[in-house]
């Protein structure tokens, strides 16, 4: 089946075009987005931009925001990447969720990030089960050399300058998603970013509000969680700490290349249940305060608690191996009284499951039957991911 997003989800094959081929989005969304209302004012003519001024700006954002999207060449870039993938198990959730909601609505996939290799497992895994590929928005940085030819030309992601402060842009944006979300499904990770903290961090409105604005009354939610035993990126994102300015894609690509050696890890990708957007009002605040709450809750409930969190949340500086087990039961027991979504039901599993990868990772260390802690920053990294579940629960002692 040959799938084009300005055709519908339904759209007959086309001879002569690869499977899973989106073409540079037509004129017609061009002309769709200089006729919102929220654009054409900009063109109008507005204080210290002319109407020509202003309409170079504009067209100049709608040709950076032009994107094409050969899957049958996306998916073959995890040869390339084969050193990292072949350690990677994927797992996906609660697949048929989706297979349903793309058979007869519009879907927009919202995630939280982990890291740089969220980009390409979520995708594969709606791959692996033959679901039509969404558009990705992601990161201006990601645009940069070869990569920015790979993500404009093959993976067909939209560029976002997420710290923009320009209000043409802005406008010009939020018309542009509205639009393509009449043609096809998208996938954002609405954080803004990776986690460098390890938590669940407060989503982005602006997407949202863009989708919102769409007005499609077959357009939904779809939540997504993705969660590893191990970050690949994990000790470069504590040594970055706060993220104060955006590095070329390509000098994080060597980075996680040097990490990967000696790492291995399941990559779980679990949808949830779709939210519908008609239920919220896309010209009130409160709405869409509310579509964003309810979005960050859903991915933070389905988010899998795996065994690294575990011991990492339940870990103190030296600790005997029973001791460490009977915190984890604890911790368990809280977790199950929030509704979380558990890989394991009992502190033993966890270790037994968890103390390898850890020790060999160098963030713990296990002499007889103690344990102790070797690096503390990452511990509380892993630690963090469960925060979302139980800092405001009154359990916030869990976790360091």
């Amino acid at each position: 089946m040959i799938w084009r997003p300005d055709r519908g989800p339904h759209a007959a094959p086309e001879a002569g075009q690869s499977p899973w081929y989106i073409p540079r989005v037509d004129d017609d969304i061009r002309q769709a987005v200089l006729s919102r209302e929220e654009v054409a004012r900009y063109l109008r003519g507005v204080p210290g931009l002319s109407p020509d001024e202003a309409r170079e700006r504009i067209s100049g954002y709608l040709e950076e925001f032009r994107t094409t999207q050969r899957y049958s060449v996306y998916r073959n870039l995890k040869h390339p990447l084969y050193p990292i993938f072949r350690k990677i198990e994927r797992v996906p959730e609660h697949i048929d969720i989706v297979r349903a909601a793309t058979g007869s609505q519009r879907v927009i996939y919202a995630s939280n990030h982990r890291s740089h290799i969220d980009y390409l497992v979520e995708l594969l895994v709606l791959d692996d089960h033959g679901i039509r590929p969404p558009v990705i928005a992601a990161g201006i940085n990601l645009f940069n050399g070869a990569m920015g030819l790979l993500n404009r030309y093959v993976t067909g992601a939209l560029p976002i300058r997420r710290n923009s402060r320009d209000p043409a842009y802005l406008a010009t944006l939020r018309a542009y998603v509205a639009e393509l979300v009449q043609r096809s499904d998208l996938f954002l990770y609405l954080e803004g970013g990776r986690s460098y903290s390890g938590e669940l961090k407060a989503l982005k409105t602006g997407m949202l509000q863009a989708v919102m604005q769409a007005r499609n009354p077959d357009a939904v939610i779809v939540p997504v969680a993705i969660s590893y035993d191990l970050v690949l990126e994990d000790q470069a994102l504590i040594k970055q700490g706060v993220k104060r300015r955006q590095r070329g894609f390509s000098v994080e690509v060597a980075e996680m290349v040097r990490l990967a050696v000696g790492y291995e890890s399941r990559a779980f990708v679990t949808f949830g249940q779709p939210i519908l957007l008609p239920d919220f009002d896309p010209d009130s605040r409160r709405g869409l305060v509310n579509l964003t709450r309810r979005t960050r809750e859903a991915i933070g409930k389905i988010y899998k608690v795996v065994p690294t969190a575990l011991i990492s949340a339940a870990m103190r500086p030296s600790m005997p191996r029973q001791a460490l087990i009977d915190q984890i039961d604890e911790l368990l027991d809280a977790l199950r009284l929030v509704g979380a979504n558990l890989d394991v039901e009992h502190g033993r599993e966890a270790v037994e499951q968890a103390t390898e990868p850890l020790v060999l990772r160098g963030v713990i260390a296990v002499e007889g039957e103690r344990y102790r802690v070797r690096d503390r920053n990452v511990l509380r990294y892993y630690a963090r991911s469960l925060h979302h579940l139980l800092h405001d629960r009154g359990t916030s002692s869990f976790t360091h």
